[in-house]
Formats: structure tokens, C-alpha cells, sequence
């Protein structure tokens, strides 16, 4: 009745979420990036950033994060900007200050009012597949025409 309130997290609430790498504000890096472990963007990442094959993990990209490249991961939260193309496993979430520009590819979204996309949300079946998503894109809007 009086004891500590305890609330459970929403999906735009950021969790518990322990980062093994973390690019600061103030670093810029050019290249192709593969992880094994959750990366948090607060920097600027100039290249593609992916999860290894086997591994839960998750990219943040800060209110201060700028990535020019594709992502590829379980979860994409996102505060800062992308642009690029976005594939999560699992979950996106937009954060009001997010910006995309590509297209998303998710199983599940959550988007925050004041969030900007410039690009398709092509929702998955859950199977990850390396499939192009230009071609997925093409599906969808003649799926979306033929409607």
C-alpha cells in the first residue's frame, strides 16, 4: 500500500540494457561494424552496423547518435538518427527526437509522437531472413495497390 511503487516497463521506456560497447559523442567511426554484444551510438557511425549470426543483441542510437549505414539486429531502439535501412529481429522503437530515413523492417514497433520516418515499415513474420528489402518494399506496395 505505501511501499515503493513498481512500475513495469514499457516498450519505450529504456530497460536494463548492459552495453559491452559504447561509442561516444564525440568519436566517429567509418566502417563495417559486427557485434556479439548490445552497442550503444552516441557518436557517428559512418558504415553498417550488425549483430553476429547467434546473438541477441541490441543497437541504441542516442539522442546525439548518427548512423550513415544499415542496421542489422534483434532490437533497434533509436533517440538519434539513421539513415539507412533498418532490419530488427525482434523490436523498433522511436523515440520522439528519432529520425529515420530508409526502410524499417520489424517484427514489433513502438513509436513515440514527434518520431520522423522517411521510408516503408515492412512488418516481418518473425523468421529472420536475409532477404533483400528492396525486394520485400516492391511486395508490399503491389500487395498494397492490389488492396
Amino acid at each position: 500500500m505505501f511501499g515503493t511503487k513498481k512500475t513495469k516497463p514499457t516498450p519505450l521506456l529504456m530497460g536494463q540494457e548492459k552495453f559491452d560497447t559504447l561509442i561516444g559523442r564525440h568519436a566517429e567511426i567509418h566502417g563495417h561494424l559486427v557485434f556479439q554484444e548490445s552497442v550503444r551510438i552516441d557518436g557517428k557511425v559512418i558504415g553498417d552496423l550488425q549483430a553476429a549470426d547467434g546473438h541477441d543483441v541490441s543497437v541504441v542510437v542516442g539522442p546525439t547518435g548518427v548512423i550513415h549505414g544499415n542496421v542489422v539486429a534483434r532490437r533497434v531502439i533509436v533517440s538519434g538518427r539513421i539513415e539507412g535501412n533498418v532490419h530488427a529481429h525482434e523490436l523498433v522503437e522511436l523515440h520522439a527526437s528519432a529520425v529515420v530515413q530508409g526502410d524499417i523492417n520489424y517484427k514489433s514497433i513502438a513509436v513515440e509522437h514527434g518520431s520522423r520516418l522517411q521510408g516503408l515499415l515492412l512488418q516481418i513474420d518473425g523468421v529472420p531472413s536475409g532477404g533483400d528489402s528492396t525486394r520485400q518494399a516492391e511486395a508490399a506496395i503491389r500487395s498494397a495497390k492490389q488492396a
